[in-house]
């Protein structure tokens, strides 16, 4: 994945971790917590700037950690992944908060049945964690299989959105 087309960035605290957001000239393009998987160097480009995707960002995750927003709504780059990738990312985006699926049923959204592992690799390279909503994705049986940002955050993040998910951590 390249990230040359990233911008701005910027550091934000939350009660799951510091997030750094990242923003192309399309719209946000990267949203990691600290210390996760596939997260880019951004050596030079961790700066806060006059950037509306930035500043969007930043105040609709603040309000989904304070329990006033439940959609996102910006515009979103998704072009540091592959047409697959991209079409992976964009299903997840039609996960209802609350609810989850299994990766064989993104990958017969996406026409791709079968490629159930491949779904999951695109899944776990999801740039934008949270708001392009990856930790909606468990396993067959219901039970927690990865995520790049940690089992402990996505037991989190399905607990704040009221999710069932089968867990034996805690």
């Amino acid at each position: 994945m390249k990230f040359d087309h990233i911008r701005a960035a910027k550091r934000i605290s939350s009660p799951l971790g510091d997030i750094v957001l990242a923003a192309s000239d399309s719209g946000l393009c990267g949203l990691w917590f600290e210390g996760q998987k596939h997260q880019p160097q951004l050596d030079g480009k961790l700066f806060v700037v006059c950037s509306h995707a930035l500043a969007q960002a930043e105040a609709q995750v603040n309000a989904w950690f304070r329990g006033e927003l439940n959609h996102f709504q910006m515009r979103l780059d998704l072009s540091a992944g592959t047409s697959f990738q991209q079409a992976v990312w964009r299903a997840l985006q039609d996960i209802p908060i609350g609810q989850t699926r299994s990766y064989s049923a993104i990958s017969q959204q996406i026409d791709q049945a079968g490629a159930s592992r491949a779904v999951g690799a695109a899944i776990g390279r999801n740039p934008i964690s949270l708001i392009v909503p990856c930790h909606r994705v468990l396993g067959a049986s219901g039970g927690l299989t990865g995520y790049a940002g940690g089992l402990e955050r996505k037991i989190a993040l399905l607990e704040r959105e009221g999710a069932p998910c089968k867990s034996t951590h805690r």
